[in-house]
């Protein structure tokens, strides 16, 4: 197990970057991530997959809250995709390598693999060798994360020096309908965190009182939560973890 780099811990996490819609900077975008960087943030960002093969820093499977074309990510090659505009600016989506070369190693970045069946399932693999690519000659502090143990599984195969850890929260039916409640419940226990070889979890905010989490924590996981939208909850969240992942404000590294 590769431990998480310190600074993830000492530095607020910018949610898909710094992003600021009103002012045309855009989630997941070179801009975001820009902004994140000036300002001494950690990034957090997504990836999804390309039709051949290629991680896309991107959040959503479907194209059509972010970007004027509809459908899935996944149906499009990486040529296709490098040529759609994300709406409210003039960019367009952008590839890992590309944001890795902006970031350089500059600020921790915390990569997320989006699951790509909806199914939480084992069909996994071309997306994290992808990343693991990617991340062959980076030098700087990088993690990489999960909300399916199976991706964090792959992600030990193909890249075992980098931290990774396990995307977690209560897994409940009204945010999670795609999911059956089986599914749901072995989730939920956080049970694959060994099996995966995890050193940390990013626990959503709302759940940070479930008592699997203080278990993980005695056990020596690091404890990040996501989203904090203000600095009352940013406040009120550091009681528990260590860190926090943010947007919609200007956060402030802990004393």
């Amino acid at each position: 197990m590769t431990a998480l780099p310190d600074s993830f811990l000492r530095l607020p996490i910018a949610h898909r970057g710094y992003h600021d819609a009103q002012s045309g900077i855009i989630e997941n975008s070179r801009a975001a991530f820009s902004a994140a960087i000036k300002a001494g943030y950690a990034i957090e960002l997504d990836v999804q997959l390309s039709a051949d093969g290629h991680a896309m820093v991107f959040h959503d499977y479907e194209m059509s809250r972010l970007t004027e074309q509809s459908g899935a990510t996944r149906t499009r090659t990486r040529d296709e995709l490098i040529q759609i505009g994300l709406k409210g600016c003039d960019e367009l989506i952008p590839t890992l390598p590309e944001i890795l070369t902006l970031i350089a190693g500059r600020v921790p970045v915390l990569i997320e693999t989006k699951d790509q069946d909806g199914a939480m399932g084992p069909n996994v693999g071309p997306l994290e060798q992808s990343v693991a690519n990617a991340l062959t000659d980076y030098v700087g502090p990088v993690a990489v994360m999960s909300f399916n143990p199976h991706s964090v599984i792959a992600l030990a195969k193909f890249a075992p020096d980098v931290a990774r850890g396990l995307v977690t929260c209560h897994f409940g039916a009204e945010h999670w309908p795609l999911l059956n409640e089986a599914t749901r419940s072995h989730l939920r226990t956080i049970s694959d965190y060994e099996r995966a070889g995890a050193c940390f979890i990013s626990h959503r905010f709302d759940d940070l009182s479930n008592p699997r989490i203080a278990d993980l924590r005695a056990a020596g996981a690091s404890i990040i939560c996501w989203t904090i939208r203000s600095q009352k909850d940013d406040t009120e969240a550091r009681k528990v973890a260590d860190n926090v992942t943010f947007e919609g404000y200007a956060a402030v590294a802990a004393s």
